[in-house]
């Protein structure tokens, strides 16, 4: 799994900011897309899938070797459990499997509302902040609106910009699909919150965590 460092590269990253910068000179709504590598680092999935592998280890080789011995099956188990471990870590599409998707939902709309506040986009002069979190490991994406601009757009508005960058990233098309997407939020926001003369640019126009 790529980092989010090197995620979008140094022209896509360009590609991003000119289609945010484009977007915010029609509307006085500022749109920030932000990349991370995970919502949360899940170590009930270690834990667990660490256990059940050494489980099975630990039994196999107690029975098949040790005739049910348990010294044979705890030292088995506990070397197989710290190995699992480092496996679970370290492979993003096992770990993702030990992982119910609901909790995937919970965790990744938890730091997109962390992240909101974290980034300031709760400060804008008139609460027109847009987050588009696109968070790698779990494949989800989150779109959070400010007050300013839930009290005019309705909230399931923000699931085809959703469906429009989760489609980029089955394909293969991240960067083609956020650009689409930071273009439609430009759009949906132009009608309510037209540009202003005294508007200034008040937030990032893209956000890589760990950069």
């Amino acid at each position: 799994m790529k980092t989010a460092a090197d995620f979008f590269t140094a022209k896509e990253k360009q590609r991003i900011e000119s289609a945010v910068k484009m977007a915010e000179s029609k509307t006085s709504g500022e749109i920030v897309p932000m990349v991370v590598e995970e919502s949360y680092d899940y170590p009930r999935a270690e834990l667990i899938g660490g256990g059940m592998m050494a489980l099975a280890a630990g039994l196999f080789v107690s029975w098949a070797i040790g005739h049910e011995s348990i010294w044979w099956f705890l030292p088995v188990a506990i070397v197989v459990y710290f190995i699992s471990v480092q496996l679970i870590r370290n492979l993003p599409s096992l770990k993702r499997k030990l992982v119910n998707p609901v909790e995937f939902d919970v965790e990744v709309r938890e730091k997109a509302l962390v992240s909101f506040v974290e980034q300031g986009l709760h400060e804008t002069r008139d609460k027109t902040g847009i987050l588009i979190l696109i968070s790698l490991f779990e494949r989800r994406v989150q779109v959070l609106a400010d007050s300013g601009i839930n009290a005019k757009v309705p909230e399931n508005t923000w699931e085809e910009i959703v469906a429009i960058i989760t489609a980029g990233l089955k394909s293969d098309a991240a960067c083609d699909a956020t650009c689409q997407a930071v273009t439609r939020c430009g759009e949906l926001l132009q009608e309510h919150f037209p540009i202003k003369a005294d508007d200034t640019n008040e937030l990032p126009n893209l956000i890589i965590e760990g950069n």
